[in-house]
């Protein structure tokens, strides 16, 4: 316990609360100057949220670009260490808010930054070169508890281990994806430019099965690297090329900047102080506020909580019957990272009172974008068929069934598998919200051979 409240210099905390805060502020601001927040939040009437979370259906629309405004504000905030606390409490409130309301652009980053605001609502980020210091000089401070580097380097260790064990599969070894994401990525700078070097050079076989091995690779090893003093520097060195690779051709957002800055919390205080912060003097340990037992003792369960419960959830899909890759089922939440390209066809059918069956056309009810993801997401489909529940109630109409027919699903350049148990009400099914839902049909032997009534046909 001494270990963990043990008093070090502050640089990198102060140094990574002004990277988050840009970064925060870039992308909130940004999502409203590229038409993301309206694409997401503003056009569409139904959003997919979170399960249990249908009540933020009542804030879509032209407030989400308040909500975003304000979010990017607080990162500006966040930054400059002004008001820093309830800048902090307000933006971890609203990014979990926007984070729960909708699941059609999931992005493993979005989940992250729900992590590590809250963590820095707890941490005295603005002791130091904020404005809060400048204002009230009793509060600056050249010192913080270890622990707060530490959650943070068993978070990082976390994303990049069961980054590293999710691509341990045949769908990322055998090289299924990586061409796919490649070929996709090249059509984008084709369209972007025109033909060039760069965009035939990622088609090539030989540039995907190597970074499929570099990844895996990467991921295992780069905390190790830069825990180890003789090799940190080589090991940000390797971060930064992987990570601004993967900013050009995977266009993943700020991601690989974001992950770039938690790198921080691996280097030493003195070499951060000296790149950032060479006008700090010697940093004094400050003793004025001593923990007390009860607080010391709080801390101390709360990193053991926080620990295993990073350890559970990458881990729960394997309580979870059947494969995660083919049922979703413990996807989110688990830095199941870029494993996977997944397309379907399905029909919703609702059956009314009087016998009569509605085939719904998906494009009355939702977008493009929410299309695409529909078919291949058990839990979005289930929600769907609630959704058209819901919807008929309103006309008056009680007691239909929803039935998802014709469907069927491929995984990376795989064959199409029946995936929805066609005879099941979906309408009158009730979710289970940790275990396996029993109308997803079972997973294929292997995903890349044809189904048993096609190999009939031949």
């Amino acid at each position: 316990m001494k270990y963990l409240f043990e008093k070090v210099d502050n640089s990198k905390l102060i140094v990574f609360r002004i990277f988050f805060g840009l970064l925060m502020m870039f992308e909130c601001w940004g999502a409203i100057a590229t038409g993301w927040v309206s694409e997401t939040f503003v056009q569409p009437a139904f959003t997919f949220n979170f399960i249990g979370f249908d009540w933020t259906q009542s804030l879509l629309g032209t407030p989400m670009y308040a909500v975003y405004a304000i979010m990017g504000l607080m990162g500006l905030f966040i930054m400059l260490g002004a008001f820093y606390r309830k800048a902090i409490v307000v933006f971890f409130i609203l990014w979990t808010l926007t984070y729960f309301m909708q699941k059609s652009h999931y992005n493993n980053h979005y989940y992250l930054i729900v992590i590590v605001s809250f963590l820095m609502i707890w941490m005295p980020a603005n002791n130091y070169l904020s404005t809060d210091a400048a204002i009230n000089s009793r509060i600056k401070s050249d010192s913080v508890s270890r622990w707060n580097y530490l959650v943070f380097q068993i978070l990082i260790t976390c994303v990049y281990v069961f980054a590293a064990i999710a691509k341990l599969s045949p769908g990322w070894m055998d090289n299924h994806f990586l061409p796919l994401k490649l070929k996709s990525s090249a059509a984008w700078f084709v369209d972007k430019f025109g033909p060039n070097l760069f965009a035939e050079y990622l088609q090539t076989p030989e540039l995907a099965q190597f970074l499929a091995y570099a990844g895996i690779l990467f991921d295992f090893l780069i905390v190790p690297l830069l825990l180890f003093k003789p090799t940190r520097k080589l090991a940000f060195f390797a971060a930064l090329v992987f990570h601004i690779f993967n900013s050009i051709t995977l266009h993943i957002g700020i991601f690989p900047y974001f992950a770039l800055a938690l790198c921080i919390f691996f280097f030493d205080n003195q070499s951060i102080k000296k790149i950032f912060l060479p006008f700090k003097t010697r940093s004094v340990m400050d003793e004025r506020v001593s923990n007390t037992a009860f607080t010391k003792k709080m801390v101390t369960w709360f990193i053991i909580v926080f620990t295993a419960l990073n350890l559970y959830l990458p881990l729960r899909h394997h309580l979870i019957e059947d494969d995660v890759l083919w049922t979703e089922e413990g996807h989110r939440m688990a830095w199941r990272m870029m494993l996977r390209s997944k397309s379907g066809t399905g029909t919703f059918a609702t059956h009314l009172p009087d016998g009569k069956v509605v085939y719904e056309s998906l494009h009355n009810h939702l977008s493009y974008h929410q299309i695409g993801d529909l078919s291949t997401k058990p839990d979005m489909i289930w929600q769907f068929a609630q959704k058209l529940k819901n919807d008929y109630k309103k006309l008056g109409i009680d007691s239909i069934q929803v039935f998802y027919i014709n469907n069927k699903v491929k995984i990376n350049d795989g064959y199409f598998h029946p995936f929805i148990d066609p005879e099941v009400d979906l309408a009158n099914t009730k979710w289970s919200y940790f275990g396996h839902q029993k109308w997803i049909l079972p997973s294929p032997d292997d995903y890349y051979a044809p189904p048993p009534q096609e190999k009939n046909k031949k």
